[in-house]
């Protein structure tokens, strides 16, 4: 290895003017990789093919061409207004359906002639809800926003997994650039601090940066990354990645007491680095690179990506890095200084001299530490890390202040169900406790109105050719042990009855 280091070091200090033009030209492919790399915001992609929620996720979009839904709330709108801006969501891209109340009962029959127990589950005071329904998921994305620009938000909020996505996306976008100059300012702060150069700190950065804008730009070979990969790629990389160049540099300082000249200086300083990385290195690509073997792929998204830049940043540390530092001796000459962080002598025979206490010390607290650990609660809903007064955040507030709707899931049956058989069914989840809300085929007329005045776009959002569908929500809070019960209660009564399942 350390021949190979040195290897490396002799085209380095031969090259090192076209190795720094080269790094700079490689700046505008990776730039383009960047920009065009397509960034996931769908958390459900990520998850097992085989499992119940894939397979019926795929059934949603192949039978009733719904890949997505999103649950809007209408405030201080005429039913004729309800029908027309259905109608100017319906010619936005990715949209397949939208579906008010006023499509069953029309705009003839005031809503205020029907029964409180068949409008409450649609009309709350001026507010009533709208379903829309998107062919896939990432259509919808561009299709909310779409109905964002053509209503305000004080008219139609629009809810859902779909919508808090978008802000998701749009949180995340626009506080990347900020976290990662706070990320460069706190590391330039220690670096002035530890190394001895004003100057070096800013290359050794710059070598870095070019690293993270490579590594992000090859992402587009992956054809697409998670937006939390896109998010902490960069910072993590950073952190990483910044000690193999400050150890470069203080083998490169150290070598320069031994031998006449830079080049010779570099030349063993490249040769000692990469061989005390290239264990710490690989081991990090091999921590990165276990995350592949979760179910949850997106692990493989972060660990190909992360253990992609540790290899490039190692490549940039033994040829980028040490080419800046030749080119520019002279300016590292000019601004040298005293380090401002003092040596730890004090620490280090502290250690020595003390090592079987803090042995002792170390596997006493080992327990208190695994319990903690152990007792730790976790947390699955993403959207509690989204500020409250985003535009999807405060329309699913509304939806569970107003109409109860809180956990909302699709239920898919077999069409061959008798019906005397889905109404029992029907009843049984009703009876589950929490449950406030099942909407099915056979309930339809629950709403006082002929089937034959039903229009088939509504027919159609809950039967398909080979399945019935039903909506069920229940006011336990999403990602909950006491919603995880509620589900498996509601799946231990579906598969009593759809023998399919």
């Amino acid at each position: 290895m350390k021949k190979l280091g040195e290897a490396i070091g002799k085209f380095v200090v031969k090259h090192k003017i076209l190795i720094v033009i080269a790094s700079v030209i490689l700046c505008i492919p990776s730039l383009f990789g960047y920009i065009n790399t397509d960034i996931n915001y769908d958390i459900l992609v990520y998850l097992p093919e085989d499992i119940d929620t894939m397979k019926g996720q795929d059934i949603l979009a192949k039978d009733f061409d719904m890949g997505s839904f999103a649950m809007c709330v209408v405030e201080n709108m005429s039913s004729k207004d309800v029908l027309n801006l259905e109608e100017k969501y319906k010619k936005i891209d990715g949209v397949v359906k939208v579906i008010s109340a006023n499509d069953l009962i029309g705009t003839t029959i005031p809503q205020e002639m029907l029964p409180s127990d068949v409008t409450k589950q649609y009309k709350k005071g001026n507010s009533e809800l709208m379903l829309v329904t998107f062919k896939d998921s990432t259509i919808a994305i561009d299709a909310i926003t779409q109905m964002r620009e053509i209503t305000s938000e004080e008219v139609v909020k629009i809810g859902g997994m779909s919508a808090s996505t978008l802000d998701t996306s749009i949180v995340a976008d626009s506080e990347i650039i900020t976290y990662v100059i706070v990320a460069v300012i706190l590391v330039l702060i220690v670096l002035m601090a530890s190394l001895d150069s004003y100057v070096v700190p800013f290359l050794l950065l710059g070598n870095i940066g070019l690293a993270i804008l490579y590594n992000m730009g090859s992402n587009i070979f992956l054809g697409q990354i998670s937006y939390i990969t896109k998010a902490i790629a960069a910072v993590l990389q950073l952190g990483v990645t910044t000690d193999f160049s400050i150890f470069l540099y203080h083998k490169y300082e150290q070598a320069k007491t031994r031998v006449k000249t830079n080049n010779e200086a570099m030349t063993l300083a490249i040769g000692d680095t990469l061989v005390s990385i290239a264990g710490s290195s690989l081991t990090t690509i091999a921590g990165f690179l276990a995350l592949c073997t979760m179910q949850l792929t997106l692990g493989s998204d972060i660990g190909i990506v992360m253990a992609k830049g540790v290899f490039i940043g190692v490549l940039s540390t033994v040829t980028i890095f040490p080419a800046f530092l030749l080119v520019f001796d002279k300016l590292v000459f000019k601004t040298k200084h005293k380090p401002i962080i003092p040596s730890f002598n004090v620490i280090k025979n502290f250690v020595i001299k003390h090592y079987k206490i803090i042995l002792l010390v170390a596997l006493v607290i080992a327990y208190p530490a695994y319990y903690g650990n152990a007792h730790v609660k976790s947390y699955y809903n993403l959207t509690k890390d989204l500020p409250q007064d985003l535009k999807s955040c405060v329309a699913n507030s509304e939806l569970s202040d107003e109409f109860d709707l809180v956990a909302s899931q699709v239920i898919l049956v077999d069409k061959g169900i008798k019906d005397n058989d889905l109404n029992k069914m029907v009843d049984e989840i009703e009876n589950v406790e929490s449950v406030n809300l099942v909407l099915s085929p056979s309930q339809l007329s629950d709403l006082a109105i002929p089937d034959e005045m039903i229009p088939d776009d509504v027919k159609d959002i809950f039967e398909s050719d080979r399945y019935k569908m039903i909506f069920v929500n229940s006011t336990e809070e999403i990602a909950t042990n006491k919603l995880n019960k509620v589900i498996d209660k509601i799946d231990h009564i579906i598969k009593k009855y759809d023998k399919m399942l």
